[in-house]
């Protein structure tokens, strides 16, 4: 479904209703006090009869009595038999026998009415919606979005502005996982490196510091090498921009690796609620779908300083159970002012983290809000991304509800310099709060479960 910026947001899913019920007697619940005041409330026998029944006593109905229950004590009793079957992981409880009548003939429960539908707001809980857009593959869109000052850039450390594009190909056919890298002048000091993804593409960025200066292109022996020239996309005009010269080196031979590791990055403060449940439900059917010899994952996890924890990360695995088990003991909570702990957890998993050198890699920050700002947060960001770049890791940022537009920039700049998808929920699903509308052109509404799973096989070569 393609959607313009401006169009009404459509209803995708349905909500699902459900619904569990307990036989166990609300004695449990409610003490003897309780019970007591309740009975003390009847005025005559049959109505006692009633209130011992509806509390589980052993009272029978009187014949030919009709047995009533008030609406506060009925709702009580829904209300709590909801809340143990909740609380016992939706079991089925042990119902209790229906009492026998005086004549010895079973006496039909007490029904249950049956309890009012929720409204349906058209959406189905935790069925988020989502959107996904390439900057890298519509650089004139991006570039006149910077040279007409819509938006700026450096983001946190992050300049993706000044960009050369390679593409490395080899008896006509992509070079995949072939480092390229930039050098200023001669010096042996790469400025940026990175690995060519399954297109043999690469994307390399340098900085003011090479204006007017020569800069080198560097990649292995390969039989075609086509690249951009740098360019002026300050707005200014009149900037020296670098020039660029290129050498084929040796360093290693173009493979297609077979393994793959798959991390997800999620910000547990208190804003991202539906989020975590969401990666709760969804997480093992996106393994099962995406499921292959080789692949593995990792989740990891953070908030910010003076919360819980700041990082919590975990090793990669196979083992979709233990992933799962450490996804559903996080909740959302924490946090407090806007930015978090975003450059210490992509410096933990980017830069430190068990990346295999011969594995196809894409990492998923699920996030709302930037990192705190300053030197020290900017330098490890700036590391991190580096990092990323020249280990061939994606990084698809997937940003939540109550964004703000340098949130967006920010994971703008983290995909593009990292060759991945921006990825952005949006208000389709009904779930959560308002989502904001990114600076982009048109775009298609899909299910998130949908985009995470294709970014993964395209990754790894699985389509």
């Amino acid at each position: 479904m393609k959607k313009q910026n401006t169009l009404t947001a459509i209803l995708l899913a349905a909500m699902m209703l459900t619904g569990c019920g307990s036989g166990t007697s609300l004695a449990e619940f409610v003490g003897e006090e309780e019970m007591n005041a309740a009975k003390a409330d009847r005025a005559d026998g049959a109505e006692a009869s009633a209130a011992d029944e509806a509390y589980g006593g052993e009272a029978e109905a009187p014949e030919g009595g009709e047995i009533v229950l008030d609406a506060a004590k009925e709702s009580f009793a829904m209300d709590a038999k909801a809340e143990l079957a909740a609380e016992a992981g939706r079991e089925e409880m042990p119902t209790e026998a229906a009492p026998e009548s005086p004549d010895g003939a079973e006496s039909a429960p007490d029904a249950e009415p049956e309890p009012e539908p929720e409204p349906d707001n058209g959406a189905e809980p935790f069925v988020l919606t989502a959107g996904e857009w390439n900057d890298n593959e519509n650089w004139g869109f991006f570039a006149n979005l910077v040279h007409n000052g819509t938006i700026e850039f450096p983001s946190y450390g992050l300049n993706p502005v000044n960009r050369v594009a390679v593409t490395v190909t080899n008896g006509g056919q992509p070079v995949a996982n072939q480092y390229v890298s930039l050098a200023l002048g001669d010096q042996d000091a790469n400025i940026w490196a990175a690995k060519t993804d399954q297109n043999g593409i690469a994307y390399l960025f340098y900085d003011a510091r090479c204006a007017g200066q020569s800069m080198t292109l560097q990649t292995a022996d390969a039989d075609a090498v086509t690249f951009t020239a740098p360019e002026d996309h300050s707005g200014q005009g009149g900037v020296d921009v670098p020039t660029l010269e290129f050498e084929l080196v040796t360093k290693s031979e173009s493979t297609k690796y077979d393994k793959t590791q798959v991390s997800f990055i999620l910000d547990t403060t208190g804003s991202m609620g539906d989020e975590i449940t969401y990666l709760q439900k969804d997480f093992s059917a996106i393994a099962e779908e995406v499921a292959a010899e080789g692949v593995t994952f990792s989740v990891n996890f953070y908030k910010d300083e003076g919360d819980e924890y700041v990082t919590r990360c975990n090793p990669f695995t196979d083992n979709v159970k233990e992933i799962q088990k450490a996804l559903n003991n996080e909740y959302a909570n924490g946090g407090g002012d806007t930015p978090e702990a975003v450059a210490e957890i992509l410096y933990e998993v980017l830069k430190k983290g068990e990346w295999e050198e011969d594995t196809n890699k894409i990492a998923f920050l699920i996030f709302d809000a930037p990192p705190h700002s300053g030197s020290d947060e900017e330098k490890m960001i700036l590391d991190a991304v580096e990092a990323a770049a020249q280990k061939g890791i994606h990084v698809v940022p997937v940003v939540a509800s109550n964004a703000e537009r340098e949130t967006e920039l920010f994971g703008r700049a983290l995909a593009i310099m990292t060759n991945a998808n921006y990825v952005f929920l949006t208000d389709d699903s009904g779930v959560g709060d308002s989502h904001l509308e990114p600076i982009i052109g048109d775009y298609e509404v899909e299910l998130l479960h949908d985009i995470i799973v294709r970014n993964i096989k395209e990754v790894a070569s699985a389509e």
